[in-house]
């Protein structure tokens, strides 16, 4: 699925051909997504044009005069930029074509995404009014997060997974940034530290923002390439490691294995050395 800084990377991708570009057309060849593509969009959107092009959470938000175009990629959703018409391939699902030429073209093959149109602020929609803040904004900080974390049993993975305390931390990166942090994915959010929740907090913010910053070299992929950038390259320390030697403790002359269990359905790699579990 992609996660935040694949969002990211896929708004700074597209945004240079649709900002200030009015829509033409709209094409849907397909307008059964995880909720159905309105049956005017066409109407609502041609002869408009786009003004902003911003992100919350997972949500692209194009923004229009009259109202803002969402779109969430779900599973496996992506959008590229067309320069020229090309044929149009399985489970290209709905093209919106500039006046001057780009063509923003939409490819789900499972079809769990969304295209939604809300002439309403789009801060009070109900698939955004709920989310938690941005964590890489000053409404992410070690206070917040202190709050949330207060007298709670959750599992501390858990609860910075879940959308209603901040957006964008997905399970590969959860499982990096608690490495990071020195904190077991089990343990109780309720029984951290000032100074662990501090350390918690840089990380979220550093992991992304390196990620967001490694996106940077797929953008050409939204020209006439598949528009996914995918999980960037980068070298992660747990995820998808277990079995493996951690890295931190060889470098300690220390022979930890990674370990693996599941955390609501997902994978999380640890280290039992690096991430001692605390009563």
């Amino acid at each position: 699925m992609p996660e935040l800084p694949e969002v990211e990377t896929t708004r700074k991708g597209v945004s240079p051909y649709c900002l200030n570009q009015a829509v033409k057309e709209v094409d849907v060849r397909q307008p059964s997504l995880r909720w159905p593509i309105p049956d005017n969009l066409a109407e609502k959107l041609c002869g408009q044009t786009i003004r902003t092009v911003s992100r919350r959470g997972k949500y692209l938000l194009f923004g229009f005069d009259q109202g803002t175009l969402l779109i969430h990629l779900g599973m496996s959703g992506s959008l590229r930029i067309l320069l020229q018409n090309e044929a149009v391939k399985k489970h290209d699902h709905v093209d919106i074509i500039m006046q001057n030429g780009p063509i923003l073209r939409y490819h789900d093959p499972r079809r769990f995404g969304a295209i939604l149109w809300t002439e309403e602020p789009v801060a009070t929609h109900k698939l955004i009014a709920h989310l938690g803040p941005e964590p890489l904004s000053d409404d992410f900080n070690p206070d917040y997060l202190a709050r949330r974390c207060a007298k709670r049993k959750t599992a501390i993975k858990n609860l910075i997974m879940d959308s209603k305390v901040v957006v964008g931390v997905g399970n590969i990166y959860a499982n990096e940034v608690l490495f990071l942090s020195g904190i077991h994915p089990q343990q109780a959010a309720g029984k951290l530290s000032t100074t662990q929740l501090s350390k918690l907090t840089e990380n979220i913010r550093l992991v992304l923002e390196r990620s967001i910053e490694q996106g940077g070299t797929t953008l050409k992929d939204f020209v006439g390439g598949d528009g996914k950038p995918g999980y960037f390259a980068q070298q992660l320390n747990v995820y998808g490691r277990a079995g493996s030697e951690c890295g931190q403790c060889h470098s300690l002359l220390r022979h930890t294995l990674l370990q693996e269990i599941r955390q609501n359905n997902r994978s999380s790699v640890f280290c039992p050395s690096c991430q001692p579990i605390l009563d």
